[in-house]
């Protein structure tokens, strides 16, 4: 009998040992609750002990977290949608009002930051116009409003260290996109008619060069036949005249042929000339 309540006061102790030691482990943090009263807070990390059964430790992770959380629309200084994505990266603080705020859960934690978050990138947008919104530097947006964001985080027990913004578009029912489109097909439309400017400048070039090219092969082309048939009318002359000396009758008889043949080329010509006119001479019986 003496032995059987000594074991069972053993395992008693050893249960009552295990439920009042627990162990907070390298990056995290720990508050021990009695009753629902936080008691012992920011607990660093180590073997720690609590009363059993009447205390209750909550560990939670004090390393840097990253908060999504779902995209926004905001409207710019003049009046247009933009759907603005981010992310925060932050840590638990203040273990003690973590809990108090959220009960120690993090999706209510999330819940409760991304307003404030929201809020304050509002007040930023709002004041930039739709390209400062876009094509500007972001961190710009953010810088300003980061304090005033971790004065509403603090009350959760957390603190943010960086806030980025992953993505800015332009929502699909928003009337900026058919601006957009209208600018850009209006741009394309400018830089196409330029193109066809030039391209129609070019030709013109082209077609002037190919015009004075043409004129000045012409030019040389009828030079050089002059040349060639002012040689072959002194090669032609250096002939007749050659011939002529050689034999004046004969000559005189080929160049009468030739003009007989020139004056009656086309069979209707008529000529009326006297009887003893010399072009007649080869014609008349007697010779």
């Amino acid at each position: 009998m003496k032995a059987s309540v000594w074991i069972a006061g053993v395992v008693i102790a050893l249960f009552a040992l295990l439920g009042s030691v627990f162990v907070v482990g390298e990056g995290k943090t720990a508050l021990v609750v009695n009753l629902g009263r936080v008691v012992r807070a920011d607990l660093e990390p180590g073997l720690h002990f609590k009363w059993p059964m009447v205390e209750t430790a909550r560990i939670f992770d004090r390393r840097l977290q990253v908060l999504d959380a779902e995209p926004e629309r905001y409207l710019t200084s003049e009046r247009k949608d933009v759907s603005v994505d981010f992310f925060a990266v932050g840590r638990i603080s203040d273990a003690r009002a973590f809990f108090r705020a959220t009960g120690g859960d993090e999706s209510i934690a999330v819940q409760r930051l991304a307003p404030i978050i929201k809020d304050s990138l509002r007040n930023e947008i709002n004041a930039r116009t739709l390209q400062q919104v876009v094509s500007g530097d972001r961190s710009e947006i953010i810088g300003p409003q980061l304090a005033s964001i971790n004065e509403g985080a603090a009350t959760l027990g957390i603190d943010i260290v960086d806030l980025r913004i992953k993505q800015i578009d332009l929502p699909t029912d928003s009337e900026v996109i058919t601006q957009v489109y209208e600018r850009m097909s209006a741009q394309r439309r400018q830089v196409a008619s330029r193109l066809r400017a030039e391209g129609e400048e070019q030709a013109r070039s082209i077609r002037a060069d190919a015009d004075r090219d043409q004129v000045v092969i012409l030019a040389e082309a009828e030079r050089d036949a002059q040349s060639l048939r002012g040689q072959g009318d002194a090669d032609a002359a250096r002939l007749y005249g050659e011939a002529a000396s050689r034999d004046p009758a004969f000559y005189a008889f080929q160049r009468s042929l030739e003009a007989y043949r020139a004056s009656f080329d086309d069979g209707n010509g008529v000529i009326v000339l006297d009887r003893d006119d010399p072009f007649l001479q080869y014609m008349r019986s007697d010779r």
